[in-house]
């Protein structure tokens, strides 16, 4: 009897310390830009589509939902977009699509901003669901797709 409550305290706390090491993990979720491209534009507003891609360092296999982000340029949200809903594998990557709308146009002509896409992700994960923000500095280069320099 004393041998059975051994094993389950030993194994409700090996479970427990594997389980918070993939929360942990899972909440370092990476997203870098793979793409992006105009679709349309005009006076008012340009739309773009975006693909992200996810970096999953957890063994979860992780089913995000809808998710909605926002893109600022030097702290100034710019427009916001949608990505459909997903799943990252296990210790993998996965490619993202989604549509970004902007309402403004930016312009400086020596310096490229400082652009920010940041949002929340949830992940459906067993019987809990985990909300993930993330936030990506995209490069000079990718940061002049998301803005209209005049």
């Amino acid at each position: 009897m004393k041998t059975t409550k051994k094993a389950i305290i030993i194994f409700v706390i090996v479970a427990s310390i594997f389980g918070y090491s993939q929360y942990a993990s899972a909440s370092q979720i990476g997203v870098v830009v793979a793409k992006s491209e105009l679709l349309e534009q005009n006076d008012n507003e340009s739309t773009y589509n975006v693909q992200l891609e996810f970096n999953n360092p957890s063994l979860f296999i992780l089913n995000a939902g809808k998710t909605d982000f926002v893109i600022s340029v030097e702290d100034e949200k710019i427009g916001n977009g949608v990505l459909e809903p997903f799943v990252l594998p296990a210790i993998s990557k996965t490619m993202v699509d989604g549509v970004f709308k902007s309402d403004r146009k930016y312009s400086d002509s020596e310096n490229t901003p400082l652009v920010k896409i940041s949002g929340v992700t949830k992940y459906d994960v067993f019987f809990t669901t985990l909300d993930v923000p993330f936030v990506y500095y995209p490069t000079e280069d990718q940061a002049r797709e998301f803005i209209q320099q005049n």
